[in-house]
């Protein structure tokens, strides 16, 4: 993961800008826990960096991944709202990141 040395303004708005656009996209409220990350990747055939979100609905995690670096994510990178249940997270199933 990258560290603090990252936290330019470009970079802290885009971080506001993907979490704003996950809570829209899922209808999470205010208050929901919503995080994400740009990871960087060292596995061949992973890109270099990719974004992770991760939110709560309740007791449930959901988790995604953006396979393009924090402040190249769009709108339209999030999965569709309709899609959300396909993000939920199985007992015991971790990533490495978060």
């Amino acid at each position: 993961m990258l560290g603090p040395a990252r936290k330019t303004p470009e970079r802290l708005e885009a971080l506001d800008r993907v979490e704003a656009w996950t809570r829209e996209r899922f209808g999470l409220a205010r208050g929901s826990r919503v995080h994400v990350w740009e990871i960087a990747c060292a596995v061949p055939g992973c890109p270099p960096l990719e974004t992770a979100v991760v939110f709560w609905i309740g007791e449930q995690r959901y988790q995604l991944k953006v396979f393009k670096p924090l402040e190249e994510v769009v709108r339209d990178d999030l999965p569709p709202a309709w899609f959300r249940n396909a993000l939920a997270v199985a007992d015991g199933f971790e990533w490495d990141c978060c």
